[in-house]
């Protein structure tokens, strides 16, 4: 359904910082850059970071969550201690299981050093 997702950064430098690290966790490999910003592809999926095109400042957007599949909770484990050392933020509870609508499921939640708020998440097996 999605072709791709685009954040907002007011320091393209210090995005890639924690972006490539984040990415590097779970086995993806680090942004390329353009005369944009820094682009990301893992597994089909493209993320795009970049400064406003209108000039002003770049913002979170209140009630969004960018969310990513992750292959395994350890996967999960790994991208939020490598957000985390990489200048984001814990939000949410810690790390673990939570029962969604279509079963289990193993979550994170970071937001990034502009305030996106991130979701690592991995659907556990249904008994």
């Amino acid at each position: 359904m999605f072709s791709h997702i685009m954040v907002g950064s007011n320091d393209i430098e210090k995005s890639q910082g924690f972006y490539d690290a984040v990415f590097a966790a779970i086995g993806a490999k680090p942004g390329r850059r353009d005369d944009k910003g820094v682009n990301y592809a893992h597994q089909g999926a493209l993320l795009m970071v970049r400064p406003p095109l209108n000039g002003q400042a770049a913002t979170n957007a209140n009630g969004a969550t960018v969310g990513f599949t992750i292959d395994s909770p350890e996967q999960v484990d790994a991208w939020h201690a490598a957000g985390v050392s990489a200048g984001g933020t814990s939000v949410e509870d810690p790390p673990g299981i939570r029962q969604g609508t279509f079963g289990p499921l193993y979550l994170a939640y970071l937001r990034d050093p502009d305030g996106n708020k991130l979701c690592a998440l991995h659907r556990m097996p249904v008994e």
